[in-house]
Protein backbone atom coordinates (compact mmCIF):
# COMPACT_ATOMS: atom_id res chain seq x y z
CA UNK A 1 0.00 0.00 0.00
CA UNK A 2 2.85 2.41 0.78
CA UNK A 3 4.12 1.88 -2.76
CA UNK A 4 0.80 3.11 -4.11
CA UNK A 5 0.91 6.18 -1.88
CA UNK A 6 4.57 6.97 -2.58
CA UNK A 7 5.39 5.88 -6.13
CA UNK A 8 8.59 7.92 -6.36
CA UNK A 9 9.93 6.49 -3.09
CA UNK A 10 9.12 2.93 -4.12
CA UNK A 11 11.75 3.20 -6.88
CA UNK A 12 14.52 3.29 -4.25
CA UNK A 13 15.98 0.04 -2.96
CA UNK A 14 14.66 -0.87 0.52
CA UNK A 15 18.19 -1.64 1.74
CA UNK A 16 19.39 1.81 0.64
CA UNK A 17 16.50 3.45 2.50
CA UNK A 18 17.08 1.40 5.66
CA UNK A 19 20.81 2.10 5.40
CA UNK A 20 20.16 5.83 5.67
CA UNK A 21 17.77 5.75 8.64
CA UNK A 22 18.33 8.69 10.96
CA UNK A 23 15.07 8.87 12.88
CA UNK A 24 11.70 7.34 13.48
CA UNK A 25 10.17 8.15 10.09
CA UNK A 26 10.71 7.16 6.46
CA UNK A 27 12.23 10.38 5.18
CA UNK A 28 11.49 9.56 1.53
CA UNK A 29 7.78 9.07 2.20
CA UNK A 30 7.60 12.38 4.01
CA UNK A 31 9.65 14.19 1.38
CA UNK A 32 7.49 12.84 -1.43
CA UNK A 33 4.29 13.79 0.39
CA UNK A 34 5.58 17.31 1.08
CA UNK A 35 7.00 18.03 -2.36
CA UNK A 36 3.89 16.73 -4.12
CA UNK A 37 2.26 19.99 -3.01
CA UNK A 38 5.20 22.23 -4.00
CA UNK A 39 6.68 23.56 -7.21
CA UNK A 40 10.37 22.69 -7.41
CA UNK A 41 12.24 23.28 -10.66
CA UNK A 42 15.72 22.20 -11.82
CA UNK A 43 18.54 24.41 -10.64
CA UNK A 44 16.77 25.81 -7.59
CA UNK A 45 18.92 26.12 -4.46
CA UNK A 46 17.27 24.20 -1.64
CA UNK A 47 18.19 24.03 2.02
CA UNK A 48 17.39 20.57 3.42
CA UNK A 49 17.43 21.53 7.08
CA UNK A 50 17.97 18.81 9.66
CA UNK A 51 18.51 16.28 6.87
CA UNK A 52 19.89 13.52 9.11
CA UNK A 53 21.97 11.17 6.98
CA UNK A 54 20.85 12.80 3.75
CA UNK A 55 18.39 10.42 2.07
CA UNK A 56 15.90 13.25 1.59
CA UNK A 57 18.62 15.37 -0.02
CA UNK A 58 19.40 12.65 -2.57
CA UNK A 59 15.69 12.29 -3.30
CA UNK A 60 15.24 16.04 -3.82
CA UNK A 61 18.01 16.25 -6.40
CA UNK A 62 17.18 13.04 -8.26
CA UNK A 63 13.46 13.73 -8.47
CA UNK A 64 13.47 17.48 -9.11
CA UNK A 65 16.96 18.42 -10.33
CA UNK A 66 17.48 20.97 -7.54
CA UNK A 67 20.78 21.75 -5.84
CA UNK A 68 20.66 20.77 -2.17
CA UNK A 69 22.60 21.92 0.86
CA UNK A 70 22.16 18.90 3.13
CA UNK A 71 22.48 20.48 6.56
CA UNK A 72 22.50 18.67 9.89
CA UNK A 73 24.14 19.03 13.29
CA UNK A 74 24.00 15.52 14.71
CA UNK A 75 25.21 13.30 11.86
CA UNK A 76 28.68 13.10 10.34
CA UNK A 77 28.91 15.08 7.07
CA UNK A 78 31.60 12.67 5.88
CA UNK A 79 29.13 9.78 5.98
CA UNK A 80 26.67 11.92 4.06
CA UNK A 81 29.34 12.80 1.50
CA UNK A 82 30.02 9.10 0.88
CA UNK A 83 26.30 8.46 0.38
CA UNK A 84 26.06 11.35 -2.07
CA UNK A 85 29.11 10.17 -3.99
CA UNK A 86 27.81 6.63 -4.30
CA UNK A 87 24.40 7.93 -5.38
CA UNK A 88 26.05 9.96 -8.14
CA UNK A 89 24.81 13.31 -6.83
CA UNK A 90 27.95 14.76 -5.22
CA UNK A 91 28.13 17.56 -7.78
CA UNK A 92 24.75 18.94 -6.70
CA UNK A 93 24.17 17.79 -3.08
CA UNK A 94 26.50 19.30 -0.50
CA UNK A 95 26.89 18.05 3.09
CA UNK A 96 27.05 20.76 5.75
CA UNK A 97 27.36 20.42 9.51
CA UNK A 98 25.59 23.34 11.17
CA UNK A 99 23.25 24.20 14.00
CA UNK A 100 19.81 25.25 12.75
CA UNK A 101 20.10 28.31 15.00
CA UNK A 102 23.51 29.35 13.61
CA UNK A 103 23.32 28.75 9.87
CA UNK A 104 26.42 29.70 7.84
CA UNK A 105 24.61 30.92 4.72
CA UNK A 106 24.21 34.30 3.06
CA UNK A 107 20.89 36.13 3.34
CA UNK A 108 18.31 35.12 0.69
CA UNK A 109 20.69 32.47 -0.68
CA UNK A 110 18.03 29.77 -1.06
CA UNK A 111 15.04 29.46 -3.35
CA UNK A 112 13.34 27.07 -0.90
CA UNK A 113 13.77 25.61 2.57
CA UNK A 114 12.58 22.08 3.37
CA UNK A 115 12.74 20.25 6.69
CA UNK A 116 11.83 16.60 7.14
CA UNK A 117 10.95 15.26 10.60
CA UNK A 118 13.34 17.56 12.45
CA UNK A 119 11.77 21.01 12.58
CA UNK A 120 10.06 20.33 15.91
CA UNK A 121 13.48 20.31 17.62
CA UNK A 122 14.16 23.98 16.91
CA UNK A 123 11.28 25.57 14.99
CA UNK A 124 8.76 25.95 17.82
CA UNK A 125 10.65 29.04 19.02
CA UNK A 126 8.44 32.10 18.41
CA UNK A 127 11.39 33.98 16.89
CA UNK A 128 12.69 31.22 14.64
CA UNK A 129 10.47 31.88 11.61
CA UNK A 130 11.91 35.38 11.29
CA UNK A 131 15.45 34.00 11.53
CA UNK A 132 14.95 31.18 9.04
CA UNK A 133 13.09 33.38 6.54
CA UNK A 134 16.19 35.54 6.17
CA UNK A 135 17.88 32.72 4.23
CA UNK A 136 15.16 32.31 1.58
CA UNK A 137 14.32 34.78 -1.15
CA UNK A 138 11.05 36.72 -0.86
CA UNK A 139 8.27 34.54 -2.22
CA UNK A 140 10.28 31.38 -1.65
CA UNK A 141 8.66 28.42 0.16
CA UNK A 142 9.45 27.19 3.64
CA UNK A 143 8.00 23.70 4.07
CA UNK A 144 8.07 21.02 6.75
CA UNK A 145 6.75 17.49 7.22
CA UNK A 146 7.09 15.11 10.12
CA UNK A 147 5.63 13.50 13.19
CA UNK A 148 2.94 15.51 14.92
CA UNK A 149 -0.51 15.52 16.41
CA UNK A 150 -3.87 15.25 14.75
CA UNK A 151 -5.24 17.47 17.53
CA UNK A 152 -3.51 19.42 20.29
CA UNK A 153 -3.37 17.84 23.73
CA UNK A 154 -4.87 20.50 26.00
CA UNK A 155 -5.14 18.35 29.12
CA UNK A 156 -3.40 15.29 30.54
CA UNK A 157 -1.59 12.91 28.21
CA UNK A 158 -4.06 10.20 27.09
CA UNK A 159 -3.71 7.01 29.12
CA UNK A 160 -2.82 4.87 26.11
CA UNK A 161 0.19 7.10 25.32
CA UNK A 162 1.67 7.52 28.78
CA UNK A 163 4.13 4.61 28.65
CA UNK A 164 5.61 5.95 25.42
CA UNK A 165 5.32 9.69 26.04
CA UNK A 166 8.37 11.64 27.24
CA UNK A 167 8.56 15.28 28.28
CA UNK A 168 10.50 16.16 25.10
CA UNK A 169 7.45 15.19 23.06
CA UNK A 170 5.87 18.47 24.06
CA UNK A 171 7.43 19.72 20.80
CA UNK A 172 4.88 17.72 18.75
CA UNK A 173 2.04 19.84 17.40
CA UNK A 174 -0.89 19.72 15.01
CA UNK A 175 -1.05 21.23 11.53
CA UNK A 176 -3.46 23.85 12.88
CA UNK A 177 -0.95 24.83 15.57
CA UNK A 178 1.80 25.25 12.98
CA UNK A 179 -0.45 27.35 10.75
CA UNK A 180 -1.18 29.72 13.60
CA UNK A 181 2.46 29.72 14.77
CA UNK A 182 3.80 30.74 11.38
CA UNK A 183 1.04 33.21 10.58
CA UNK A 184 1.71 34.99 13.88
CA UNK A 185 5.28 35.62 12.77
CA UNK A 186 4.01 38.08 10.14
CA UNK A 187 6.77 36.79 7.85
CA UNK A 188 5.35 33.51 6.49
CA UNK A 189 2.05 33.18 4.62
CA UNK A 190 0.78 29.63 5.05
CA UNK A 191 -0.74 28.07 1.94
CA UNK A 192 -1.18 24.51 3.21
CA UNK A 193 -1.33 22.85 6.63
CA UNK A 194 -2.77 19.35 6.84
CA UNK A 195 -2.47 15.84 8.22
CA UNK A 196 -1.55 12.77 6.18
CA UNK A 197 -4.56 10.49 5.64
CA UNK A 198 -3.96 7.32 7.65
CA UNK A 199 -0.57 8.74 8.59
CA UNK A 200 -0.50 6.75 11.80
CA UNK A 201 -0.53 3.56 9.72
CA UNK A 202 2.50 4.71 7.73
CA UNK A 203 4.22 5.58 11.02
CA UNK A 204 3.39 2.09 12.26
CA UNK A 205 4.52 0.47 8.99
CA UNK A 206 7.91 2.08 9.31
CA UNK A 207 8.34 1.09 12.94
CA UNK A 208 7.60 -2.53 12.02
CA UNK A 209 10.23 -2.25 9.27
CA UNK A 210 13.16 -0.62 11.09
CA UNK A 211 12.43 -1.09 14.79
CA UNK A 212 10.20 -4.15 15.31
CA UNK A 213 11.45 -4.49 18.89
CA UNK A 214 10.23 -0.98 19.75
CA UNK A 215 7.07 -2.42 21.28
CA UNK A 216 6.29 0.64 23.41
CA UNK A 217 5.93 2.94 20.40
CA UNK A 218 4.24 0.29 18.27
CA UNK A 219 1.64 -0.41 20.94
CA UNK A 220 1.04 3.30 21.44
CA UNK A 221 0.33 3.73 17.73
CA UNK A 222 -1.90 0.65 17.63
CA UNK A 223 -3.98 1.85 20.55
CA UNK A 224 -4.12 5.45 19.34
CA UNK A 225 -5.16 4.65 15.74
CA UNK A 226 -4.71 8.25 14.62
CA UNK A 227 -6.76 9.80 17.39
CA UNK A 228 -3.74 11.82 18.54
CA UNK A 229 -0.66 10.86 16.51
CA UNK A 230 0.06 11.31 12.82
CA UNK A 231 2.16 13.07 10.21
CA UNK A 232 1.69 16.76 9.47
CA UNK A 233 2.95 19.03 6.71
CA UNK A 234 2.97 22.80 6.41
CA UNK A 235 3.93 24.94 3.42
CA UNK A 236 4.34 28.69 3.59
CA UNK A 237 5.98 31.42 1.54
CA UNK A 238 8.07 34.32 2.73
CA UNK A 239 6.16 37.53 2.20
CA UNK A 240 7.48 41.05 1.58
CA UNK A 241 7.23 42.24 5.18
CA UNK A 242 10.57 43.49 6.53
CA UNK A 243 12.48 41.11 8.77
CA UNK A 244 13.68 42.03 12.22
CA UNK A 245 17.47 42.11 12.00
CA UNK A 246 19.10 39.48 14.21
CA UNK A 247 20.83 40.72 17.35
CA UNK A 248 24.29 39.17 17.26
CA UNK A 249 26.05 41.57 19.62
CA UNK A 250 25.17 44.57 21.74
CA UNK A 251 27.83 47.28 21.58
CA UNK A 252 28.45 49.02 24.91
CA UNK A 253 31.27 51.11 26.41
CA UNK A 254 32.15 50.98 30.07
CA UNK A 255 32.17 54.30 31.94
CA UNK A 256 33.34 54.36 35.56
CA UNK A 257 30.97 55.86 38.16
CA UNK A 258 30.96 55.99 41.97
CA UNK A 259 29.79 52.66 43.31
CA UNK A 260 27.77 54.03 46.24
CA UNK A 261 25.11 56.74 46.30
CA UNK A 262 26.81 58.49 49.22
CA UNK A 263 30.51 59.13 49.77
CA UNK A 264 30.09 58.89 53.58
CA UNK A 265 31.47 55.74 55.22
CA UNK A 266 29.08 52.89 55.92
CA UNK A 267 28.15 52.45 59.57
CA UNK A 268 29.75 49.51 61.36
CA UNK A 269 27.47 46.80 62.71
Amino acid sequence: MSGDMFPRSSAYHPDWIRGSVSGGANSLWLTEWLTSAMELTPGMRVLDLGCGRGASSVFLHREYGVQVWATDLWFDPGERAARFRDAGVADAVFPVRADARALPFAPEFFDAVISIDSFVYYGTDDLYANYLASFVRPGGPVAIAGAGLTNEIDGPIPDHLRRWWESAMACLHSAHWWRRHWQRSGILDVTLADTMPEGWRRWLDWQHTVAPDNTTEIQALQHDRGETLGYVRVIAHRNDNPLDPPIDTVEVTYEPHPLLASASPRPRS
